[in-house]
């Protein structure tokens, strides 16, 4: 049992597995981040509604998940190693006072690396024909007044076969679809450059609105969803 990451299902060559970095808000208890209780519900420490998704791709879709079990507000394992934000003193205009001055060299060693190290060895043993990584966008920043319009988002680098396909097949659903928002790809990409860019694997970058995975039966639509649009990418790439 790691208090880093869990995996749900097998992975198989040739399918589609699920890798979700900021599934978890879990703080380990030596960590005091010094923060409202309150905090680690919103989006500033995880990627509300991943984790129940992820889930259920698992578990009713034949999709194998890798997920993240700390929040990102421990160690943010969507950055590189040398990012500022990786133990992040302060996010969305709120200060995280228990990151100021915290050991870096031992959260990453402690979190960071067995992540990542666990998840290219899973994605190795099986090299699967589609990765689908998944997160979620707050409807609006408090630092900001821009509203975010998208339903669902698909974020791409260098890499956007997956992205080409994958976009009008949901808007064909009636979905409102960012091309590379509301963040980019080519900004923030960590895990798939890593994982999927730098060995050539197709990969869906996926960001859905956190207002619209909120429920039960929130989580079982959008599984359902990305199910059906990852088969057909990964039919379509094959």
């Amino acid at each position: 049992m790691s208090e880093v990451f869990r995996q749900i299902g097998t992975p198989t060559a040739g399918g589609i597995v699920c890798v979700v970095d900021h599934a978890s808000n879990a703080v380990p208890a030596d960590i005091n981040l010094r923060i409202p209780e309150r905090l680690l519900h919103e989006h500033i420490a995880l990627d509300i509604g991943t984790e129940a998704i992820a889930e259920l791709l698992a578990k009713d879709h034949a999709i194998p998940a890798h997920i993240a079990a700390v929040s990102r507000l421990v160690c943010d394992l969507n950055r590189e190693e040398t990012a500022p934000g990786l133990v992040p003193e302060a996010s969305d205009g709120h200060p995280i006072p228990g990151n100021v001055g915290a050991d870096r060299e031992g959260r990453l060693a402690r979190f960071h690396r067995p992540y990542h190290t666990t998840l290219a060895e899973w994605l190795a043993a099986t090299e699967p024909a589609l990765i689908l990584s998944l997160h979620s966008f707050t409807p609006r920043l408090e630092t900001s007044d821009a509203a975010r319009p998208w339903e669902v988002g698909v974020l791409y680098n260098e890499d956007d076969r997956a992205a080409r396909i994958a976009i009008p097949l949901l808007a064909a659903q009636g979905l409102n679809v960012g091309d590379n928002l509301p963040y980019s790809g080519r900004d923030l990409n960590y895990t798939m450059n890593r994982h999927a860019e730098a060995h050539a694997r197709p990969y869906l970058g996926i960001e859905l609105r956190q207002d619209l995975v909120q429920t039960p039966a929130d989580h079982a639509r959008w599984s359902a969803i990305l199910a059906g649009i990852a088969q057909r990418v990964a039919s379509a790439l094959a």
